[in-house]
């Protein structure tokens, strides 16, 4: 396959642009049908994605991108019996992008790829492996800790400032499940968000090797998890789920309520809020498995930080007297710079190679008691929340407000 055509080098300049905003995608139907709307829209998006995983993946990992697919096939199997829909959905995204089912595969299973113990010996990978760092900041407010009454998730997702262009906001209409809204890289058919049935997720890195076994990749496992009506029922898809690769789930419904669970291939482990109030970043909170407990390190040391910083900042949401101010607390506590850049708004450090700068893409906040989501075309500092043109509960299946 000839090489695509590479970014001449990362997208910082839009991270740092302030009037930039995030694309919005509306698709709906079959998941054929949504498959081929969501490839046509994002076709100029998941190409450019694909150019940077091509070039990350080859310059830290020395491997081809044909290479990158290979073992991204041994997915399929397992995503087809699990949930046929959504390999009927990426194959419609392939068809309209004009790409390969398993170049898109490969952009849903891209740690998957890299944390494969098979994989082990490569070094400075592309995808937050134990030589590069990776972070997200998660966080619920409600209760004792909402001065309005209003229930807040959302999140930092802090990534590759490389893929900065490639991230859109997605609406998926598809009754009979709940409609849905994620922020996600072109091509991937699940990441964080929130549904109509007021169920936010928000997610994060943990790091560590587990065992051989095949397990399903993170972005089918939360789409599964936003595709329920019931908190419960979310829940039991992380419990009875195995995914592939370690990961952070925060839960919020708008009822009130909050669980976070540290899901491994070896065990999970969970939290509640102290105060209605939790964050999580990318370090191990409940507990560490025993599977990496002898030798275990933080993946982000960062977010050692970045964590009671982002506490301290929305304890100030308990003296909030609406949204409003709410809002401005939120974005003050996300903006945080204490060991910038690697803080908890984080810009590009250029003391890295540009492939490997990092920087927040997207700073998200879901007021799940109104149903408004609104988010950032990247750090939170130096930018205001886009306003998305859907509110959560509007639609098919959206339950009243």
């Amino acid at each position: 396959m000839a090489p695509r055509t590479a970014p001449a080098g990362p997208t910082d300049p839009l991270v740092a642009d302030p009037s930039r905003t995030l694309p919005v995608v509306e698709i709906s139907g079959t998941p054929t049908a949504r498959g081929r709307q969501y490839g046509e829209a994002v076709r100029p998006q998941l190409h450019a994605a694909l150019a940077y995983y091509e070039a990350a993946f080859g310059q830290s990992a020395g491997l081809t991108w044909d290479q990158v697919t290979d073992r991204a096939a041994r997915w399929l199997g397992p995503v087809e019996e699990y949930a046929p829909d959504l390999v009927e959905e990426m194959t419609g995204i392939a068809e309209g992008a004009g790409v390969g089912l398993l170049d898109v595969l490969a952009l849903n299973a891209r740690g998957e790829v890299i944390y494969d113990r098979s994989f082990k010996d490569m070094a400075a990978v592309p995808d937050g492996g134990e030589n590069v760092p990776d972070g997200c900041t998660s966080f619920a407010a409600y209760g004792e800790a909402s001065g309005d009454g209003h229930v807040y998730a959302g999140q930092n997702w802090d990534w590759r400032a490389g893929v900065a262009d490639t991230v859109v906001m997605l609406r998926i209409v598809q009754p009979p499940k709940p409609t849905l809204i994620m922020q996600v890289e072109a091509g991937q058919i699940g990441r964080q968000g929130a549904n109509s049935a007021g169920i936010a997720l928000n997610a994060n890195g943990l790091g560590g090797r587990f065992s051989d076994a095949v397990g399903l990749p993170q972005t089918v496992v939360r789409r599964r998890v936003l595709d329920q009506h019931a908190i419960t029922d979310a829940v039991d898809v992380l419990c009875r789920t195995r995914a592939h690769i370690a990961s952070n789930a925060l839960l919020t419904c708008r009822e009130g309520f909050a669980l976070d669970l540290e899901t491994t291939p070896a065990g999970h482990g969970w939290m509640y809020p102290t105060d209605g109030l939790l964050v999580h970043g990318n370090h191990y909170q409940a507990g560490v498995p025993a599977a990496l407990a002898a030798a275990y390190r933080p993946m982000s040391p960062d977010s050692l930080i970045r964590v009671p910083r982002a506490e301290q900042g929305l304890r100030a949401l308990r003296g909030a007297t609406g949204p409003d101010e709410s809002l401005k607390i939120i974005k003050q506590a996300m903006s945080d710079h204490l060991g910038h850049p690697e803080s908890l708004c984080t810009h590009p450090d250029p003391r890295r190679p540009p492939l490997k700068h990092w920087a927040t893409l997207v700073s998200s906040c879901v007021d799940l008691t109104t149903g408004d989501y609104r988010v950032t075309a990247g750090t939170p500092c130096d930018r205001d929340y886009q306003h998305l043109p859907w509110n959560l509960y509007d639609g098919p299946y959206g339950d009243a407000r």
